[in-house]
């Protein structure tokens, strides 16, 4: 999903020959500060636990729940188990290293991690596609909803949508860790992420460079824009409902959507499409943080409070009647 990282030229282009290839990584998360890193583990901790309950809590709702068996959350199930992965692939290990004197990582380890990361965050990009198509069918052909949105088109997409994580996430880890690797091996982040472990190639990054654009240009661009083209041609349609309430109503089921859409987009764009050269360690740290573990914090929150389906549904399974609502 990236566009542009700092290249590094090898100033002797067959000395890292000589040199043997590293076999693990440091990662040197946020501080070598104990209490710092006590407090920053006890933070993480209760984020990724309710991160768990929350995405685990919708999963179960609309599988449980027969009036939530529709389209909409059909995906939305699927975003929050693309959340709870997401997070689990890097803050397990996180909490371990804020707490633990070893910081190391395996080369294979890295390897896996990256791939699993870039395969969750890509298909998630799609995802959100797929949902933006859901409402535009939803509030522009409401009578023929049913058979547009059929369960074999949801299918469809979402396997699409995973077959593309699966596939470019593939051709990004094989570029990036095909690169030689003899040294340092300290990699200045929380998790094996693409730019992070870049900078320590000991050989030419360019033609990553020009994969990165390629690829950044389908895997952000283009969701991005069926989501916007979408939202043009729903609010278009929404001005025209000549009802204030009806307005709102429609609106209100795309509020939610736009914001999970712009918590994980925009950090993305800012992280992968800036000049690598204004690069900031730090500041990658702080927009990995908020695309990977603070958005799939606030999702369940979203959803659920602005969703009535969702609280009814919970209600529900909680045994609370709809007069205690």
């Amino acid at each position: 999903m990236s566009f542009s990282f700092p290249r590094r030229k090898a100033t002797h282009s067959q000395s890292w020959k000589n040199q043997s290839s590293v076999t693990e990584f440091i990662l040197l998360g946020f501080s070598r500060n104990p209490r710092t890193n006590w407090i920053l583990f006890f933070l993480f901790l209760f984020l990724y636990l309710f991160t768990v309950l929350g995405n685990g809590l919708i999963v179960i709702l609309i599988r449980v729940d027969a009036r939530l068996h529709t389209p909409m959350y059909f995906f939305l199930s699927l975003l929050s188990l693309l959340d709870l992965s997401y997070a689990t692939t890097t803050v397990p290990q996180m909490l371990i290293h804020l707490v633990s004197k070893s910081k190391t990582i395996s080369y294979v380890g890295c390897v896996i991690q990256m791939y699993v990361f870039l395969t969750l965050g890509i298909t998630e990009t799609w995802i959100f596609a797929a949902m933006a198509y859901d409402r535009y069918v939803a509030i522009c052909y409401p009578l023929h909803y049913g058979v547009k949105m059929s369960q074999t088109l949801c299918v469809l997409l979402a396997v699409s949508s995973a077959l593309c994580g699966l596939t470019c996430a593939l051709v990004y880890t094989v570029f990036a860790m095909n690169l030689p690797y003899c040294g340092p091996n300290e990699i200045n982040h929380f998790f094996c992420e693409i730019p992070a472990v870049l900078k320590l190639a000991c050989a030419d990054t360019s033609l990553n460079d020009q994969v990165d654009f390629i690829l950044g240009f389908i895997l952000l661009l283009i969701p991005l824009s069926f989501i916007l083209a979408s939202y043009v041609r729903i609010f278009t349609a929404i001005l025209k409902i000549r009802s204030t309430q009806g307005r709102i109503k429609a609106f209100s089921t795309c509020a939610s959507h736009i914001t999970v859409v712009t918590m994980f987009c925009i950090p993305c764009m800012v992280m992968y499409m800036r000049p690598g050269s204004k690069a900031s360690p730090e500041d990658d740290k702080k927009l990995a943080l908020f695309y990977n573990v603070i958005s799939a914090f606030l999702n369940p929150i979203i959803y659920s409070l602005r969703n009535k389906d969702v609280k009814r549904a919970f209600f529900k399974l909680v045994g609370m009647s709809e007069d205690t609502q």
